[in-house]
């Protein structure tokens, strides 16, 4: 599911309050890494990575693993990614206004 601008805003109004996460630093987006973010965004829909100044990968090239992952960035602020997954599974998950 591709999201629209306004459910953009709306991920991102929530994502406010949410401090980052996970960190990436000098070893890159590593396989361990990608699985705890992935089991981090099954249960939670919403997150935010930090990527720190000693990380190899450009953030271009990050933005890009996590669309190969099947995660949307929502965002990207700084050095913070905002990333979205829905979970459909999940009954409680995040809604959209119509």
């Amino acid at each position: 599911m591709k999201l629209n601008g306004k459910q953009k805003s709306y991920l991102r109004g929530l994502a406010q309050t949410i401090k980052p996460m996970f960190q990436i630093g000098k070893e890159g987006l590593t396989p361990e890494v990608i699985t705890a973010i992935m089991n981090y965004i099954t249960k939670n829909e919403l997150g935010k990575i930090n990527i720190l100044d000693t990380c190899p990968e450009t953030k271009e090239e990050i933005a890009s693993k996590i669309d190969e992952i099947g995660l949307q960035v929502v965002q990207v602020i700084g050095n913070n990614f905002v990333i979205y997954k829905r979970n459909n599974k999940k009954e409680d998950g995040i809604r959209f206004p119509r």
